[in-house]
């Protein structure tokens, strides 16, 4: 076929919707297996070159399709795995003649017992055997006040893009205009008229915090308070509704006096000046709730250790929830009970969401959960 084909050309010669084809080829959605394995056997067919449906296996370069095999070839045992070096090459996501780096943008160091840092191993491993690159770059305060990329990312030298903690909502939206295929993993909270022209990858953040607040009611808790800016990222917001919607499910007391929304007022603080925050707006509560839900684990030994400079210990006289599951939520004592974020599953799902961006860049934009769990510890008496 003269040309570069396109879903829709695929779409065309088998009279089917551009939407089932791309489900098909992009491996979203639910198709019943005879229509995915036509779609994709005629893409073959008509030399469609941009799959996305396909992981390379690490031990025997191999490729490892989900289709049946041309007419006129045998079946074998392993026919689920072909060679490389088979009619198969043209499953790869790109051509040799197209930039293999992907570009990982952040603002700040992505520590060990940051959840992202297993993420970013797997989905670096993923990358490699799909033949990419991953070059990691940090965004300063320079690039975020001048809108600016750093000097070695065009369009020319990235096939793509992933963002980790990229909060500032002007930046982003230059990133999303910049022309280059771009996901965010969490991403800035958007008024609902303003929301990202990009995939985004986020953790379920809504449910366990809904069984948490149920199981509390069931012991016999009915002070619930909240610690985290709702406003710092989509996830600390998404946290922060749940937890409103699941008083409001339960039938418990809202009350903004159980709840530390805002950071103090002054920059970025330290540690010790954020804790010695904490412990002044603690103490000058009327009532401590029974528990803290925390936007994250971090919020939640801060709060641990400001709770202790007031003579208070947890679970004694506080029970505490983090969220996120970081090392540090199994070393502290008492353990704290967190909402457990899957690392790894993140990370391959961030390759399927990139690589089918990169291969039809048209599709309409997608915001895509991965299953979270909630883990009782001794914080909640466990």
């Amino acid at each position: 076929m003269a040309g570069k084909v396109t879903i829709q050309d695929i779409a065309d010669a088998l009279g089917l919707s551009r939407n089932t084809v791309s489900k098909a080829i992009n491996n979203t959605g639910i198709l019943a297996d005879t229509t995915r394995e036509r779609i994709l056997q005629k893409a073959v067919e008509m030399g469609y070159k941009q799959f996305s449906y396909v992981t390379f296996i690490n031990a025997k370069h191999s490729v490892k399709a989900r289709l049946s095999l041309p007419a006129g070839q045998p079946e074998k045992a392993n026919a689920g795995l072909i060679p490389e070096n088979s009619f198969m090459q043209s499953f790869k996501v790109r051509s040799s003649a197209e930039p293999g780096v992907i570009a990982m943008l952040s603002v700040g160091l992505l520590g060990s017992a940051h959840f992202a840092s297993t993420m970013v191993d797997k989905f670096q491993m993923e990358l490699s055997l799909l033949g990419y690159e991953l070059v990691m770059y940090r965004i300063g305060p320079n690039h975020l006040t001048s809108l600016t990329l750093p000097s070695p990312i065009t369009r020319e030298t990235v096939a793509g893009i992933i963002c980790f903690e990229i909060f500032d909502r002007d930046y982003s939206n230059m990133l999303c205009d910049c022309g280059i295929p771009i996901l965010f993993v969490d991403s800035p909270v958007s008024p609902c008229d303003s929301t990202l022209r990009a995939d985004r990858l986020l953790m379920e953040n809504r449910s366990n915090i809904y069984l948490l607040i149920q199981e509390m009611q069931r012991r016999g808790r009915q002070r619930i308070g909240f610690i985290g800016n709702p406003y710092h990222c989509l996830s600390f917001f998404e946290r922060y509704m749940a937890y409103l919607e699941a008083l409001h499910m339960t039938g418990l007391p809202i009350s903004e006096d159980s709840c530390i929304l805002r950071n103090p007022v002054s920059g970025v603080p330290t540690a010790e000046e954020f804790q010695n925050y904490l412990a002044k707006r603690l103490g000058a509560m009327k009532e401590l709730p029974e528990i803290f839900l925390c936007a994250n684990d971090f919020l939640a030994l801060d709060v641990m250790q400001a709770l202790s400079t007031l003579g208070l210990s947890v679970p004694d006289d506080v029970w505490l929830c983090g969220f996120d599951d970081s090392s540090e939520s199994r070393l502290v004592t008492p353990q704290l009970t967190t909402i457990h974020i899957h690392s790894q599953i993140m990370g391959v799902t961030a390759i399927q969401i990139l690589m089918s961006r990169i291969a039809e860049p048209t599709m309409n934009y997608r915001t895509v959960y991965t299953e979270t769990n909630l883990i009782y510890r001794a914080s909640t008496g466990d």
